[in-house]
């Protein structure tokens, strides 16, 4: 596999490729989530609960490059299945910010069972795509 440019630093190329990696999955993301496909608005919304996990591990470890990234993806997982949990509870304040699309994006609208595996399989290939940018970066990977 080509590595980035040698003589920067490792930290820098890998949150070079995690930034790239953003930048491009959060629109696709946001287009395969809310795409109008009526049929199969459940296949929509499961990729985009992928995208969203991915997302997640990519911004901590862009963060926390030195964090390790069985941490990242766990503690992503553990946070994105609170946030769920979350949706049952109708306070105000959270009614409030889910009436933004930054608070409906961040924090859902309602909950669901069938959230639950694409989060646990995102945060997993959330955290091989960040296995994959340390090593494209130069760094092999420490888990």
């Amino acid at each position: 596999m080509p590595r980035l440019h040698p003589e920067r630093s490792w930290f820098l190329n890998y949150r070079l490729v995690l930034l790239v990696s953003m930048s491009i999955l959060v629109p696709i993301g946001y287009v395969i989530r809310f795409a109008p496909n009526p049929t199969f608005a459940w296949l929509n919304d499961a990729i985009g609960s992928l995208a969203y996990e991915i997302f997640w591990v990519l911004l901590v470890a862009f963060l926390s490059p030195r964090t390790s990234l069985r941490t990242i993806a766990l503690g992503v997982c553990l946070a994105t299945c609170a946030l769920e949990w979350l949706q049952l509870w109708h306070s105000p304040f959270l009614e409030a910010a889910r009436a933004t699309l930054a608070g409906r994006l961040v924090l859902g609208n309602t909950f669901s069972w069938f959230d639950f595996p694409p989060y646990v399989v995102g945060s997993g290939l959330g955290w091989l795509w960040a296995r994959s940018a340390r090593r494209l970066a130069g760094v092999g990977s420490r888990e």
